[in-house]
């Protein structure tokens, strides 16, 4: 069993979301589900945004680095979309307490958090090929099988937020494949060697 800080996307912390982290209790894993938004819950990503710019994309990921300094022991981290930047962060900074990290929708240079991805911690993303949010963020996933030996599963379609049952873009076969795919992931952590710190 692993620990699995999750965050959100930018429509909050929707039902969506939290049906996904059911999927992943249900396996047997224990999820953390911090609320970024305090609350805010939003229809479409481009209110989302605009709710987190109003906020403040630094407060956003430092609400996500406080949320991880709670956790107790060791834990994989996760993020969808404006999550996966919390997620980055905190897979980059926290040391010896992330044991893996999982980026959904979306992905950042390791440069963008002042640092290279640490060596030896596991990373799995994935991304929709023709999704508009994420145009740029796909040839930063497949830069990241090079330099972090990520695993990288890239879908067909044009959807962002494809395993949120509660988004427009939800696309149930990709979302069982995700589901799948990140059990494995979660399964696999306890046999991979440890970060370095």
């Amino acid at each position: 069993m692993a620990t699995v800080l999750v965050f959100h996307h930018a429509l909050g912390l929707t039902e969506g979301i939290k049906w996904f982290a059911q999927r992943l209790e249900v396996a047997g894993h224990r999820v953390v589900l911090p609320d970024l938004f305090d609350g805010a819950v939003f229809t479409s990503v481009d209110d989302g945004l605009a709710h987190a710019e109003s906020v403040g994309f630094d407060v956003i990921i430092d609400r996500g680095v406080q949320a991880a300094a709670a956790v107790a022991g060791r834990f994989v981290v996760a993020g969808f979309s404006l999550g996966a930047m919390p997620a980055q962060k905190v897979a980059q900074s926290a040391g010896g307490s992330v044991s893996g990290a999982v980026l959904y929708h979306s992905a950042v240079p390791p440069e963008f958090f002042g640092s290279s991805w640490p060596t030896g911690l596991p990373l799995q993303i994935h991304i929709t090929l023709s999704d508009p949010w994420a145009e740029e963020d796909v040839d930063v996933a497949r830069e990241l099988i090079g330099t972090a030996g990520a695993m990288v599963f890239e879908y067909p379609g044009t959807g962002h937020l494809i395993a949120d049952p509660t988004s427009a873009d939800f696309d149930p076969d990709a979302a069982e494949l995700i589901v799948e795919r990140t059990l494995t992931f979660l399964g696999a952590i306890p046999r991979q060697a440890e970060p370095a710190a």
